[in-house]
């Protein structure tokens, strides 16, 4: 098992370019079950989540040529199975995003519960609730979804009682092929929702209104093949951006949508960070002195991403003053903040609130990665903290971060990945 080592203290200075959105690639790699025609994604990131997708969707027999660089081939002319054993996805929860597909081109599937990190119970319920308003029939059978549409899959409204990223991109996964017309209420905002959306409209599909709370889709009978490239990561980007922030320097994010993360600028600069952007690239300084305390609560897109919850603490950590971190998305989120306090952190979690008490100084620890985004907090307060900083458990790192280490020595930082 790997483990990241950082020797702290010292400033990031330098260019990094934005990876294909993990959270967008693996919902359009699902998207081939939908057609007999190669798919050709563009801007895709490498990660542990990306090849345990490739896994799963070779094991239903579909080609997958991930080459060389960022482009992947994608080919589902003909599928061998219909279940998605529990050894593959149990690995990430979004491989459950194949059951709609599954169902759209075969009228039936097996498919195990899913698994992923530990931030919280996110049940499936709202996609399987989603599903039976299609039309399909469900049974629960030994960690097993076991699902059928004999009459084919039908148009339906689905409200969603609360905004959810996973069962809306299920739901427009499905909705394509069924017959009639689905209209989704409550649907999640999300840039990753939108780009699902381009990608099956630039296949056929009949999709309205991706972005906005209310999404209508027309059903159509096929699919063409496509070439797609993933949008640019927010989630990525704004970890970098706050990286920089906190261990301080001058670096330059280029392949971003800088609109994507329209509430993280406002709340690093209050910091005390200086931000310049434009469409496509932002640039983060910060010189001397503290950082400054900031309150910030996660929400639903447009609002703070809760995937930045951790990285935002990390740098609020070292602020001068007390903030007040809210996380209204996951119940179980804080995972973080006792290895943060092995860095000398002094955090107070109360229920949903974390208390952050600033200090003038971290100081670097043998700590453990608890989940994907997590990992990413103990990477940034490492670069901050004066010593040297251990990250155990990276696996979770390298499901959703490509090259990390690469990227930030490039700036400057002093970091390597050694075997534990």
């Amino acid at each position: 098992m790997d483990k990241i080592v950082i020797e702290g203290g010292f400033p990031l200075n330098g260019e990094i370019a934005i990876s294909g959105a993990k959270n967008s690639a693996i919902k359009l790699m699902a998207v081939c079950l939908l057609t007999d025609q190669p798919i050709k994604l563009t801007n895709m990131p490498r990660l542990r989540d990306t090849r345990s997708m490739a896994g799963l969707l070779e094991h239903l027999g579909v080609q997958v040529d991930a080459g060389e660089g960022d482009e992947m081939l994608l080919n589902a002319e003909t599928l061998s199975s219909t279940t998605a054993p529990y050894d593959l996805v149990r690995k990430m929860r979004a491989s459950f995003n194949v059951l709609g597909p599954l169902i759209a081109r075969n009228g039936s599937a097996k498919v195990s519960l899913p698994g992923g990190c530990a931030i919280g119970a996110r049940p499936v319920d709202l996609h399987l609730k989603a599903m039976e308003s299609f039309g399909v029939k469900i049974k629960l059978e030994e960690g097993y979804v076991i699902a059928a549409a004999n009459g084919g899959l039908k148009g339906a409204e689905i409200t969603f009682p609360f905004i959810s990223v996973g069962a809306t991109e299920h739901a427009l996964l499905t909705a394509v092929l069924a017959k009639g017309e689905t209209v989704l209420n409550n649907a999640a905002r999300e840039p990753e929702i939108i780009d699902l959306a381009n990608c099956l409209n630039a296949m056929g599909a009949k999709i309205f209104g991706a972005g906005r709370s209310q999404i209508t889709i027309t059903g159509v009978s096929k699919l063409s093949g496509v070439n797609h490239a993933v949008v640019p990561d927010r989630i990525e980007a704004g970890t970098y951006a706050l990286a920089a922030a906190t261990a301080g320097g001058s670096v330059r994010l280029t392949n971003i949508r800088s609109d994507h993360l329209g509430s993280l600028w406002p709340l690093i600069a209050q910091a005390g960070a200086k931000v310049s952007l434009d469409e496509t690239t932002v640039l983060i300084e910060r010189g001397g002195g503290r950082l400054k305390a900031v309150d910030m609560e996660t929400q639903a897109y447009p609002g703070f991403p809760t995937d930045l919850q951790a990285q935002f603490m990390a740098m609020m950590c070292l602020a001068d003053g007390t903030s007040i971190i809210r996380e209204n998305i996951f119940e179980n989120r804080f995972m973080h903040c006792p290895e943060l306090s092995r860095m000398g952190a002094d955090i107070d979690v109360r229920g949903r609130e974390a208390i952050v008490r600033g200090v003038k100084e971290l100081k670097g620890a043998p700590v453990m990665a608890t989940d994907l985004r997590a990992s990413a907090s103990l990477i940034a307060a490492g670069l901050a903290a004066s010593g040297e900083t251990h990250v155990g458990r990276v696996y979770h790192l390298d499901r959703g971060f490509e090259r990390i280490e690469v990227k930030l020595g490039n700036c400057g930082a002093r970091i390597r990945r050694e075997k534990e």
